[in-house]
């Protein structure tokens, strides 16, 4: 096979991470950014975005596989999550349908897929989903769900593990709620091995550390409490608060045009009762691939 893998969304958490990763395991990347960057002997950067077509053509056009993490997280409409996740990735599948090489095709998208009707972002993922299924006649395909990623370079889930440290732990829903969690370098990892498989595994997946059951506020806090040999509470943060914090954050980010994190569709993420993965279907497809780093042994490199 080629070695040579067309990434978006390079220059994200989980993008940069990967691109490391492959440069090691000996691929050649060719990499999307918004920003000019320098080439090296492992990365060519194409300078473009998802509605650049020339752009996206020139990043597909010798890949053996696309590998699309870019993404936004942020927004203060639904519409800014449909023209980067939805548009976009109906942009970047138009074009490599076209190449004669017909590369591979990996979507990362979110758990959040499952339950579209909780925010902009959910459906978002679940309409890009679509966008692949829907080209499922002309390219070998394969979606990742994961769970709430963590490890070097995030910063979403950082300020919340630091938070346990201090001995306090942050609680938006109810204290039994469940969530996984995936170190990024497992995720990489299921990357590494679809790329390395010569066996198509169409389909979604889901993907998380493969803690029994995940992990509750109540599990978390003790496990930090094991950690950093110290006490931590869970402080109940109330609904009106956070719902009503949420509406002021969306209406300031309209008026400061800014884009936010917390809105009230994150709050409904985050107040959700279930999102715990299912490995066992990527295992079967994946063969060699188990989540091996638990959060335990990584927290206190995090934080």
């Amino acid at each position: 096979m080629q070695k040579l893998v067309a990434v978006t969304g390079a220059t994200g958490f989980i993008g940069n991470r990967l691109i490391s990763k492959l440069v090691n395991e000996g691929w050649q990347i060719i990499a999307l950014s918004r920003s000019k960057r320098n080439n090296t002997k492992s990365i060519q950067w194409v300078h473009g975005d998802l509605n650049n077509r020339t752009a996206l053509a020139e990043l597909t056009q010798d890949a053996s596989a696309v590998i699309h993490c870019a993404g936004a997280v942020r927004g203060c409409s639904f519409d800014d999550f449909v023209h980067t996740n939805v548009t976009g990735t109906k942009n970047l599948l138009d074009i490599v349908i076209q190449h004669n090489n017909h590369p591979r095709f990996l979507l990362i998208s979110s758990l959040a897929a499952r339950q579209p009707e909780l925010s902009w972002y959910s459906k978002s993922k679940i309409l890009a989903e679509q966008e692949v299924i829907s080209n499922s006649a002309s390219l070998a395909w394969t979606i990742f769900r994961p769970t709430a990623v963590y490890g070097p370079g995030d910063k979403e889930l950082k300020p919340l593990f630091k938070a346990t440290r201090n001995g306090l732990l942050p609680v938006v829903g109810k204290l039994n709620n469940r969530f996984g969690l995936i170190h990024v370098d497992d995720l990489i990892r299921a990357i590494q091995l679809w790329l390395d498989s010569e066996k198509p595994c169409n389909g979604i997946f889901e993907l998380d550390d493969g803690t029994p059951n995940g992990y509750s506020f109540e599990s978390l806090a003790n496990l930090a409490q094991e950690v950093w040999k110290r006490p931590v509470r869970c402080i109940m943060i109330p609904h009106f608060l956070i719902q009503n914090i949420a509406v002021l954050n969306l209406w300031l980010a309209r008026l400061l045009r800014y884009s936010p994190m917390l809105t009230p569709g994150k709050v409904n993420e985050l107040q959700h009762h279930d999102w715990v993965c299912d490995n066992k279907p990527l295992i079967r497809a994946l063969p060699g691939w188990q989540p091996s780093i638990h959060l335990y042994e990584s927290l206190p490199r995090i934080v």
